[in-house]
């Protein structure tokens, strides 16, 4: 994928910038939109259209929407139309055949067959992107976007179009029309990107090195330190690649003139549950509270219904990570935690030690990774069986190994999941930083470089969902 390529770094990013900041002001909308259709097309080319199509019939809704205002009736029908229509080509296209090979298992349904269609790239996040601003529109929380160049530059917006953070129309709907580019805010692009680089090249893909030898180990030869050391490094996998592409699509969006709102706060310095899914993908969780939690109710009906939503609210979440029983398990696992918190537990975590609620979260949140990590049901019981003593013993000389040899990379990244280093660059004089920012950033993006060129393809973990 584009992300992951030298060529994208070094020649179409710098190019597409150029394009863009050499055009002049009435032009740049058109060559946005240009360049992120070339970017969306030159890793899926065939599924453009599909991309289209879904700007365009959200487009035609929200004009709809704001022209039948006034018939709150009919207007809500264009609504209902925009989510039918969005939730169409998502489950056609990622769910269709999860659905014809569970029928399959029934003796009436034997003879279906998957129609192995693949699964455009972005098609999670844009799809949800496109059914916010239709809502925005009907609620009048953003004024409807009149120029369909203007409203394909929101849905195909290339920094966070593959993986996000999902951006709600309403945040973006004044910057779409008008945005501040300065040296100050590019330089700031840069160096927020650069910083994701560096999680991404340098934390993410070395741990997840140590994540793959575990995850291929047969259950029968997992130890139960092995187990939780392969998942405490896909732990901190997934972390650094997630948050890693968020810091580039905030750093690029940046470059152009855009601000989008913080996906991650260090969730591993949580003492709850409640709190860490506060702090993790911030914008799959706040949408789903503005647009499915808070629609049903949220917690305004009395504690049952409460239930009731974060139940049904966390069964989508877990789904619409992927078409595999393992999502709905892992999050249907968050929504009993929710609720046992949101009943009597988080009292008692807010008078415990510090200490004990963090472990409690984080012994909690690296059990569920191994719900999410591995898709294959009985594979993954069977892992964590391994976790707690079902499998080839306590320990082995081969897990001392590779705990000693990866045992400085779990420092720094643990070290690097907490604001520690941030702390450390404010209390530097301001002179000090001026010197000190710099010469990191441009150290930091050539050993990523270094990394990269030597790499192997190696995608962002978010692309396949």
């Amino acid at each position: 994928m584009v992300f992951s390529s030298i060529l994208f770094m070094f020649i179409y990013l710098p190019v597409m910038l150029a394009l863009y900041y050499f055009s002049p002001l009435r032009w740049r909308c058109i060559v946005l939109f240009i360049v992120n259709l070339i970017f969306y097309g030159w890793g899926e080319p065939i599924y453009v259209s599909l991309m289209l199509f879904s700007t365009l019939a959200d487009y035609i809704f929200g004009m709809l929407v704001d022209k039948y205002r006034s018939n709150d009736k009919l207007a809500r029908r264009f609504v209902l139309c925009s989510v039918i229509v969005n939730l169409g080509l998502l489950f056609f296209f990622k769910y269709i055949d999860f659905f014809i090979t569970n029928l399959a298992l029934i003796p009436a349904f034997s003879s279906l067959k998957p129609l192995g269609i693949a699964l455009p790239i972005g098609i999670s996040f844009y799809t949800f992107q496109t059914m916010s601003y239709t809502i925005d529109v009907y609620r009048n929380d953003a004024p409807v976007q009149k120029n369909i160049i203007k409203f394909g530059d929101y849905v195909a917006l290339f920094p966070q179009l593959i993986a996000g953070p999902i951006v709600r129309y309403k945040d973006v709907a004044d910057q779409l029309n008008e945005r501040e580019h300065s040296v100050g805010k590019f330089a700031s692009g840069v160096q927020r990107f650069i910083v994701g680089l560096a999680k991404k090249v340098l934390l993410a893909n070395n741990i997840g090195m140590l994540w793959d030898i575990y995850k291929a180990t047969p259950t029968a030869e997992l130890t139960t330190l092995g187990a939780w050391l392969g998942i405490i490094a896909f732990s901190f996998q997934i972390y650094f690649d997630f948050s890693g592409y968020s810091d580039m699509a905030i750093g690029l969006g940046r470059m152009i003139g855009f601000e989008f709102l913080e996906n991650f706060n260090y969730p591993y310095i949580s003492k709850s549950i409640t709190e860490f899914w506060r702090r993790w993908h911030i914008s799959l969780g706040t949408w789903f509270r503005e647009y499915v939690y808070i629609p049903l109710g949220g917690n305004r009906k009395g504690t049952l219904r409460t239930f009731i939503n974060i139940f049904l609210v966390w069964a989508i979440t877990g789904f619409w990570h992927g078409a595999s029983w393992n999502y709905l398990l892992w999050g249907l696992y968050y929504a009993i935690l929710l609720m046992l918190e949101k009943a009597f537990l988080l009292d008692w975590l807010e008078k415990a030690p510090t200490f004990i609620s963090h472990v409690y979260t984080l012994i909690i949140v690296v059990i569920g990774w191994a719900l999410f990590a591995i898709e294959d049901l009985t594979s993954c019981l069977a892992y964590i069986s391994a976790m707690f003593g079902g499998g080839a013993g306590f320990s082995s000389p081969s897990v001392s190994y590779y705990f000693m040899s990866y045992l400085p990379s779990l420092i720094v990244m643990a070290l690097a999941s907490t604001p520690l280093g941030v702390r450390l660059m404010s209390r530097l004089p301001v002179k000090g930083r001026r010197v000190a920012i710099p010469v990191l950033i441009a150290l930091v993006l050539l050993v990523s470089t270094a990394y990269l060129v030597d790499a192997t393809y190696n995608p962002f973990l978010y692309f396949r969902f």
